[in-house]
């Protein structure tokens, strides 16, 4: 499997780029634990760029009802993989994205000074394509290489009781 190559701003190179304004400086510089997340917007519908605008605080309100209550959420992840598989970044992997909330990892709290968020295309009632899988292995196995990564583990259980994804319908034994 062909890795990625990262730059020294902590972006990969040869990855679409889509700089979301929900970021800022990680206390320390410290990247140990990945996240991974769902997303789908609308919730259960896929493709769009609803993901994007929610991400790059674009979002319109008046484009579907449910957006009306988000709109004004400012959150962001790292990366989204979508449906196909195609890999998106939106912050550098150096920064904190604002993806994990409220959370909890090891005795550890506020997940996002040092983890990296990985969202999927995706939601708690459907199957994951076997393209996101991959591509997801691929990333995973580029951010072990760059970065000295303890754990990979789900929204779920950083934030369990407020949040499930990435969900029942997420294969834990295809991924690495």
């Amino acid at each position: 499997m062909e890795k990625y190559v990262f730059d020294h701003a902590g972006l990969i190179k040869n990855v679409k780029f889509i700089a979301s304004p929900n970021f800022d400086a990680r206390p320390k510089n410290e990247i140990s634990l990945i996240v991974i997340h769902n997303i789908s917007l609308p919730p259960g519908e896929y493709l769009g760029n609803s993901i994007i605008d929610l991400f790059t605080n674009k979002l319109d309100p008046y484009t579907h009802p449910y957006f009306a209550e988000i709109y004004t959420l400012k959150v962001s992840a790292h990366f989204l993989i979508r449906r196909d598989g195609q890999l998106i970044q939106f912050v550098s992997c150096l920064d904190r994205a604002w993806h994990a909330g409220k959370s909890i990892w090891q005795g550890r709290e506020r997940c996002n000074d040092f983890s990296v968020g990985i969202e999927l295309e995706g939601s708690d009632f459907d199957y994951f394509e076997s393209a996101q899988y991959h591509e997801l292995n691929r990333l995973i196995a580029s951010l072990k290489e760059n970065y000295p990564i303890q754990a990979v583990t789900g929204h779920s259980d950083i934030a369990p009781g407020r949040k499930t994804d990435p969900g029942p319908f997420f294969d834990w034994k295809k991924i690495i």
